[in-house]
């Protein structure tokens, strides 16, 4: 394995850990990296307990169709778009009824590119009870590169997340409240 092939299971396994111990699910919708956080999620053992489902949303009419994203965001944003991003994430965190989602869409390559949004951009979002994250990043390499970086990136962001957001039954973590 690869550095970052190491680095994405070390990911999934601290969600896996964090996950297990809030006693929450997660779900993910995915565009660029076809499943593959899917996937490295789903490899670990017992995944069952704390990953819900995944949708592959790869075209347009199944973010619209799987995830509600209307399709006048699609036009007017871009598929690859952080209110694209924001809306997958809050589509299948409420299809889902879970307690996280996580969403990717992005120009993984060779082609697709524009000046504007060149191959390597990749919008990510982060929804939970505390709300949506969003953040875009441009990756460099070829599309297996892009792809693997993704995923990385995608599950070190649902990780942020989960260390600021407060444990069930525990009002203060994360806060700065003292008693």
């Amino acid at each position: 394995m690869n550095n970052l092939t190491d680095d994405i299971a070390v990911r999934a396994r601290t969600i896996a850990t964090l996950l297990t111990r809030r006693q929450q699910k997660l779900v993910t919708a995915e565009s660029c990296t076809g499943g593959l956080i899917a996937s490295a999620l789903t490899a670990l053992p017992g995944s069952s307990a704390w990953f819900d489902r995944g949708w592959v949303t790869y075209s347009n009419h199944a973010k619209t169709d799987a995830l509600g994203v209307d399709p006048a965001l699609i036009l007017s944003q871009g598929a690859v778009s952080e209110p694209v991003a924001t809306a997958m994430a809050q589509g299948a965190l409420n299809a889902a009824q879970t307690d996280y989602a996580l969403s990717v869409t992005g120009i993984a390559g060779p082609d697709g590119g524009t000046p504007e949004k060149p191959v390597g951009t990749v919008c990510f979002a982060w929804s939970g009870s505390d709300g949506t994250r969003v953040e875009t990043q441009h990756f460099s390499g070829n599309r297996e590169r892009i792809r693997e970086q993704s995923v990385a990136f995608a599950l070190g962001g649902l990780i942020a997340l989960l260390l600021d957001s407060p444990e069930p039954g525990n009002c203060h973590a994360g806060s700065d409240i003292t008693d």
